[in-house]
């Protein structure tokens, strides 16, 4: 079941990373930080984007939600340090980093650095397969993300079934060799949680979010699987199984 998983004493690091904007990184990244937080983790989200997204999520989360601990990272604050301003609480578990657009270069291999985790958005478009493929191609070739400990998985979002772009995102998806962890459907559910500052977990009554809910259960596994778990089912992607086949 879905928020009964071992949790290692060091904080696992899960990074949103695309240089697209507009791909759904801070939905991602604030709804994980709101599902930790309900099941009772310790939870910090860093935002590196200057437009600060995740955290004016943070800023209408309600008073009675379990908390999060924010951190702006995408400028300094002139009164402390940066190693000040960038403390991790003592006693986190899980940390969620939300990525700027555009990221590319030194920033990029520094980000990777960052991470155990790097889940990548891509929405069924054009465009957006165009943009994800030079990015992952930036990933593998000038970020080195191979050489890292980073484990990197796509989530296919915004997706809208029986649509013909949706089965040229899948066919791309497939080519790449990649896991794609889960795929997430065009909701407005997510607007209105976001909207509210909670995670699409904590919407009242579950009833109304049941279908979304569903979806985040394959990538949350995912995320909490070690390493060794994951070869082991490795095979059964490699045979057509996972939320596209």
């Amino acid at each position: 079941m879905m928020g009964v998983f071992p949790f290692p004493a060091a904080p696992r690091r899960i990074m949103l990373l695309n240089s697209k904007g507009g791909c759904g990184k801070s939905m991602i990244a604030t709804n994980l930080a709101g599902y930790y937080a309900a099941r009772g983790r310790q939870t910090v989200l860093i935002d590196h984007d200057p437009q600060e997204a995740s955290m004016q999520w943070l800023k209408v989360r309600p008073g009675e939600r379990p908390p999060v601990h924010g951190i702006t990272a995408s400028q300094n604050q002139g009164h402390v340090t940066r190693a000040f301003q960038m403390r991790i609480p003592s006693g986190t578990q899980r940390i969620i980093i939300d990525t700027a657009a555009g990221v590319r270069g030194h920033e990029l291999t520094d980000l990777v650095r960052e991470a155990d985790i790097i889940l990548i958005p891509v929405l069924p478009s054009h465009t957006d397969i165009y943009a994800v493929s030079r990015f992952i191609a930036q990933l593998l070739l000038e970020a080195r993300v191979r050489s890292t400990r980073a484990r990197l998985g796509l989530v296919a979002n915004r997706v809208r079934h029986n649509t013909r772009i949706l089965d040229a995102l899948k066919r791309f998806l497939t080519r790449l060799q990649l896991p794609v962890v889960t795929e997430l459907r065009d909701s407005q559910n997510y607007i209105h949680a976001f909207g509210n500052g909670i995670a699409i977990h904590e919407v009242r009554p579950p009833s109304r979010v049941a279908k979304d809910v569903d979806q985040w259960t394959p990538l949350i596994e995912w995320l909490e699987a070690s390493d060794e778990e994951l070869e082991e089912a490795s095979s059964e992607a490699a045979t057509g199984g996972g939320p596209l086949s």
